[in-house]
């Protein structure tokens, strides 16, 4: 755990609207699913910035899609808050996934690489025993990984797609809790990442917004399942974070060049930014916040 003696620039008052890059940006068209070092400028995740309290000791943590954004803040902090971390990653997000491994270990907390696409269901329940077997336990599950492909016409839409939207944003997270849920107790702590598209859809992310929708009322009612056990459930619905899921395809590039400056803030989020959100939801700090969706938009839209 870094010593809070270290407090970085982050931690430190500042103007939030001048304290991370602002458009316009480049134009950096990626294949799926994208890499956090392509990026341009790339994203701060809390390498350097994050610092940990022990908020988290000793607790075990599952994170889908934990090699890059989101999630690879959310690894990194959890590690720094005393947690044994376990992540899952495509295969091809291999470099991306050691380097998250590499600052886990630094922390001299577990770190658990668990490649493989959740949009098998085998594979799902294959990656939460071996979580569980790997870690000893599981007390936190985040369900962060998702697929975001933009599209400007609905014909242009196809069933492929919006199957494997579906599979990737709804299918894995129901197959992934419903085996953790077997290895949980009471305190245990189930965070879903859904976005400020469940509640303002964008004309271009048709799929990918149903599916954010799908999140919340899947948050809300299982919370509502779980609760006499003890075990909390949540959401956290991001706005514009720059991550490598806007320049793989869910955004179209003109976008890219001035992503975030539709904010108040006029920028995108930093990965880091939303760390210490899911730090909470996963924390005993949070012991009354249940069935709840917590926003951070940088202005978008009010929650």
């Amino acid at each position: 755990m870094i010593s809070t003696n270290k407090l970085t620039d982050r931690y430190r008052k500042q103007d939030p609207l001048k304290q991370y890059p602002a458009p316009p940006f480049p134009r950096q068209p990626q294949d799926r699913p994208g890499s956090v070092n392509k990026m341009d400028p790339e994203p701060d995740h809390g390498e350097e910035s994050y610092v940990g309290f022990g908020r988290l000791e000793d607790r075990k943590a599952l994170i889908t899609g934990g090699d890059s954004g989101i999630g690879r803040a959310a690894a990194i902090a959890f590690a720094r808050e005393g947690a044994d971390v376990a992540i899952c990653y495509l295969p091809s997000e291999e470099s991306n996934a050691q380097e998250v491994v590499s600052l886990i270990k630094a922390e001299g907390r577990k770190a658990v690489a668990i490649p493989g696409d959740i949009v098998s269901e085998k594979f799902c329940q294959e990656l939460v025993e071996k979580a569980v077997s790997e870690l000893g336990g599981l007390d936190i599950l985040v369900n962060n990984a998702g697929r975001q492909t933009a599209q400007a016409h609905i014909d242009d839409l196809t069933t492929e797609q919006f199957d494997n939207t579906f599979k990737v944003n709804v299918y894995a997270p129901f197959w992934i809790t419903k085996a953790a849920l077997k290895h949980m107790s009471a305190g245990a702590s189930i965070i879903n990442t859904a976005s400020v598209q469940s509640f303002d859809p964008s004309a271009s992310l048709i799929d990918y917004a149903q599916t954010k929708a799908s999140n919340v009322a899947f948050t809300k009612a299982l919370a509502a399942q779980v609760a006499e056990k003890g075990i909390r459930v949540n959401a956290v619905a991001p706005g514009p974070f720059w991550t490598p899921l806007q320049s793989s395809g869910g955004q179209p590039q003109d976008k890219i060049e001035k992503f975030g400056s539709s904010t108040l803030l006029k920028r995108p989020g930093q990965p880091v930014e939303l760390a210490p959100v899911y730090v909470l939801l996963a924390s005993q700090e949070a012991s009354y916040i249940t069935g709840e969706v917590m926003g951070a938009t940088g202005g978008e839209m009010p929650y």
